[in-house]
């Protein structure tokens, strides 16, 4: 029985020996992965941008406007727009204007000839609920969409 109390003992420095090399091990590799964070939480976008919310048309009809001028120089958008018949050319012919003139102004010399459509998103907003009286005193619930899109422009080459 003493043996075996002495082979106890003897294990048991391994068994903290052990424990700490993970813990030292992982120590620089958290340091290491701390230091790869390459923007900072909230920083602002990388070109000039422009949003617009609560917009009452549904996304789904947004969308289809806007996936015909993601990648698109901005005067070739605008031309576009101007010829689209959808409710939601307007809108969108505006908001790129706006973001023409966030770049103009915050950017200082722009060219606007080089700036293109970036990125374009179309989110759905909250929705506002309406009953239809229906037959027999039922009610049947309406949603009007909204959505939230918002557009960055990039300027030079397109990667």
């Amino acid at each position: 029985m003493a043996e075996k109390k002495k082979v106890e003992k003897k294990t048991a420095p391994k068994k903290a020996e052990a424990k700490a090399k993970p813990a030292e091990a992982a120590a620089p590799a958290k340091a290491e992965a701390a230091t790869a964070v390459a923007r900072p939480r909230g920083a602002a976008p990388a070109g000039p941008h422009a949003s617009l919310q609560f917009l009452r048309l549904a996304p789904r009809k947004v969308r289809l406007v806007a996936d015909h001028l993601r990648g698109m120089q901005v005067g070739a958008a605008l031309a576009l727009l101007r010829y689209t018949p959808n409710a939601a050319a307007k809108p969108l012919a505006k908001l790129v204007r706006s973001a023409i003139a966030n770049a103009e102004q915050k950017g200082g010399r722009v060219d606007v000839d080089r700036l293109f459509v970036r990125t374009l998103t179309v989110d759905g907003g909250p929705k506002m609920r309406r009953y239809m009286p229906r037959a027999m005193g039922r009610a049947y619930r309406i949603e009007k969409r909204t959505s939230h899109v918002y557009v960055e422009l990039g300027t030079g080459a397109r990667a």
